[in-house]
């Protein structure tokens, strides 16, 4: 049985407003961390770019506080750390599905999102992360521009939001001592083993534009690289990409 990683705190609320709101204000309060928070109930959930985020009963919602020793700037770097992690952990509750990684931040199963990620940085005595998941344990949203699913939807045992997150912070736990001790080229290189459509076309939607081409890979920071057919691959540090 996964035991919970030594060194971590945890708390649980019954409900709260969201998990990264609270993790920002115990930051901005002196909280150092590592401290991951959990509700069953989140009623201003959100996604990456400001997006509405919906929290179904029965579903994973934590946030992990952590202040890491590294320089901020590799900080972006625990998104795939936790990637992961996640993907880890699905696969182990999901061993007959295909478990893969969207970049930046997806966690797919069958060629649907399982799980999402989103990292905010806080304020406080020192700098401070938030490291926000949700994971659709027995629901998932319909209808959704990208294709959704559960473990549920996927016809497998559905775990407490208590035991898949045990197993979720023991995987980033295991990981993020890979990255403080080897750098981002281990996470890289162990990424690019879940990657979904590495060597595949794609589009790539940006902020005021869509383009498309062979996702070849991500770079030594994360960002995608998208050979476009100039000769030289295109480096995107952010984007939503689809799958042709």
């Amino acid at each position: 049985m996964t035991q919970w990683p030594q060194g971590y705190g945890l708390k649980r609320y019954d409900e709260i407003d969201s998990t990264n709101e609270e993790a920002r204000r115990l930051a901005a309060a002196g909280e150092a961390g590592p401290l991951w928070l959990t509700a069953p109930r989140q009623t201003a959930g959100r996604g990456r770019r400001g997006r509405s985020w919906e929290m179904a009963g029965g579903n994973l919602a934590a946030t992990l506080l952590l202040r890491p020793a590294r320089s901020q700037g590799e900080w972006a770097q625990l998104s795939f750390v936790i990637a992961i992690a996640a993907a880890d952990a699905v696969a182990g509750f999901a061993p007959n599905a295909r478990v893969a990684l969207k970049w930046p931040n997806d966690v797919l199963a069958d060629g649907k999102k399982l799980a999402g990620i989103l990292l905010e940085t806080a304020s406080g005595p020192t700098p401070a992360l938030a490291i926000g998941i949700g994971v659709n344990l027995a629901h998932h949203p319909e209808s959704t521009e990208f294709p959704a699913t559960s473990l549920a939807g996927l016809g497998q045992k559905v775990p407490s939001a208590d035991e898949a997150l045990t197993v979720l912070a023991a995987g980033f736990a295991k990981w993020y001592d890979i990255w403080q001790a080897q750098g981002f080229e281990a996470i890289r290189e162990a990424w690019l083993a879940r990657a979904m459509g590495l060597g595949t076309r794609i589009r790539a939607r940006l902020a005021t534009e869509e383009r498309s081409g062979t996702f070849e890979g991500i770079d030594e920071n994360g960002a995608l690289l998208l050979n476009e057919g100039f000769g030289r691959a295109s480096i995107l540090p952010a984007a939503d990409i689809f799958f042709r």
